[in-house]
C-alpha cells in the first residue's frame, strides 16, 4: 500500500513539474519571410581612433622614468606631426643608449676626479713623452732651450715658447739631478721622482710648482690651446718662478 502510494506521488509530481516548465518558456515567433542584413564596420573606422589615447601598445600600468617618458612623447609628436610610427621596441634601444652614454660620461668624469691633472697620461702615456727637438738622440742637457724660446716669441708662436720653457723645467731638475731625464718618461714619472727625492719644505714647494707648470703645459701644448702675448706672459711668469726655486 505505501509503495503504490509513494510511486502515485512521484506520477502527480513529474506531471505539474512538466506543465511548470512549459509555462515559463516564451516562444519567439520567427517570421520566415524577413530577409535578414548583415552589418560591417564603418570604412573610415580606423582613422576615426588614432592618436595616443587608442594607443594600447604602452604599458600605462608600467611605472617610467622621466627619460621614458620623455622619449614616449617625443615619439608621439613624430607619428601625429609627421605620420612616423615607430614602434615600441625602438623607444627600448633609444633609452639604453641613453643610459649606456650616461653612464659612460659617469665614468669618465669620476676617474677624472681621482685622477686629477694626470688623467691624460692614463690613456696616452707615450703621447706626453717627449720624443720632438731629436730629443731621442741628444741628451736634454746639451739643446739651447733658451735660443728655442727666444725664436718661438720672435715668430710669436707662445704655444711652442709654452712646450720649450716646459723642456728649460726638465732641463734644470736634470742639471740639479733631481729627476733622471729620459725621452721616454711622461711627466707623472717625473712628478713620482721630485716627490721621492726631498720632503722639505723647498721639496713640497718644488713638486706643487712643477705640478702646477705640468698641467699648464698640457693643457696648452697636448690640448692645442691657442695663446696670446698677455697670456703667455703670465705663464711665462710661473716657469721663471719654478726655474729660480731649482736653482735656489
Amino acid at each position: 500500500m505505501i509503495k503504490n502510494l509513494i510511486i502515485i506521488h512521484f506520477l502527480i509530481s513529474s506531471f505539474f513539474g512538466y506543465t511548470q516548465q512549459d509555462k515559463d518558456s516564451i516562444a519567439i515567433p520567427v517570421d520566415k519571410n524577413q530577409a535578414v542584413t548583415a552589418r560591417g564596420f564603418e570604412s573610415n573606422l580606423q582613422d576615426k581612433y588614432i592618436g595616443s589615447e587608442f594607443d594600447y601598445t604602452s604599458q600605462e600600468g608600467k611605472a617610467q622614468n622621466l627619460i621614458a617618458r620623455f622619449l614616449q612623447w617625443l615619439f608621439n609628436w613624430i607619428d601625429e606631426s609627421f605620420g612616423i610610427n615607430i614602434p615600441p621596441y625602438a623607444l627600448e634601444i633609444v633609452e639604453y643608449i641613453i643610459y649606456i652614454l650616461m653612464g659612460c660620461l659617469v665614468i669618465y668624469l669620476l676617474v677624472r676626479f681621482l685622477l686629477g691633472e694626470n688623467f691624460s697620461s692614463l690613456f696616452t702615456k707615450k703621447a706626453t713623452s717627449i720624443i720632438d727637438i731629436n730629443l731621442s738622440e741628444d741628451h736634454i742637457e746639451n739643446v739651447d732651450l733658451d735660443t728655442l724660446i727666444k725664436t718661438a716669441i720672435d715668430n710669436k708662436d707662445y704655444r711652442l715658447a709654452v712646450r720649450y720653457q716646459y723642456l728649460r723645467i726638465l732641463k734644470s731638475l736634470s742639471e740639479k739631478d733631481i729627476i733622471d731625464w729620459h725621452y721616454e718618461k711622461t711627466n707623472s714619472d717625473y712628478q713620482n721622482e721630485i716627490e721621492s727625492q726631498n720632503s722639505s719644505k723647498e721639496g713640497v714647494q718644488l713638486k706643487t710648482g712643477f705640478k702646477k707648470v705640468s698641467y699648464l703645459y698640457d693643457y696648452i701644448w697636448y690640448g692645442e690651446q691657442e695663446i696670446d702675448a698677455n697670456k703667455y706672459e703670465t705663464i711665462e711668469t710661473r716657469f721663471s718662478s719654478l726655474k729660480k726655486l731649482i736653482h735656489t
